[in-house]
């Protein structure tokens, strides 16, 4: 059983040692599933697992957490992307298989892992784009608009702008969401060399 599965499957324990071991398997598989190109995001300390985070969601709203509901969170957290509900679905058994989920329970659940905390949304390019959010620092994005990656970035100065701001205006800054469009530097190359054989 893989690391990240153990982790998931982990429930609530009063024993410390227990507890402990819960928040250790969780800190190893934030520093595993950060993005190798992107040093700067460093795992938050969490006291929870997702599963363990969610079922106490679950329980608050007198609900129980299905079949279903574990197989989407398990799917979800087993990996470190941004995505939309279409691109989970493709990923997903398709209907008549086992495990296979439907699309109206993949957008219910969708919703309640972002009214847990374990994701954040956000609309891009016409789409709800969703990525972790539990476990996982406070970033911006740079958005490329040709190939539509994603690359994540932490910046002090901008908390620094962001808070000033906030201050001058008397208003109380709690969070915030920043995407800077543009062309990354793959598609700027792939550009430049298409230019350069049109002239040849």
């Amino acid at each position: 059983m893989g690391l990240a599965r153990l982790r998931l499957l982990g429930h609530a324990n009063s024993d410390c040692s227990k507890r402990d071991q819960s928040v250790d398997l969780q800190n190893r598989f934030l520093k595993r599933h950060m993005p190798a190109d992107d040093s700067t995001l460093q795992p938050v300390s969490v006291s929870m697992t997702p599963l363990q985070r969610f079922e106490e969601y679950l329980q608050s709203k007198g609900l129980r957490n299905t079949g279903q509901r574990k197989l989407l969170l398990e799917h979800v957290f087993n990996r470190h992307e941004h995505f939309d509900a279409d691109q989970l679905m493709e990923q997903l058994p398709i209907k008549g298989e086992k495990n296979y989920v439907s699309r109206s329970t993949v957008y219910r659940t969708l919703q309640e892992f972002v009214d847990a905390g374990l994701l954040n949304s956000f609309e891009l390019g016409g789409r709800t784009v969703y990525e972790h959010d539990y476990g996982y620092p406070q970033h911006d994005h740079l958005y490329c608009t040709k190939c539509q990656k994603l690359i994540e970035f932490t910046s002090d100065e901008l908390i620094k702008i962001r808070n000033e701001v906030a201050r001058e205006h008397r208003f109380r800054a709690r969070e915030h969401r920043f995407i800077i469009h543009g062309i990354c530097d793959d598609c700027a190359r792939s550009r430049s060399k298409g230019r350069i054989q049109d002239r040849v």
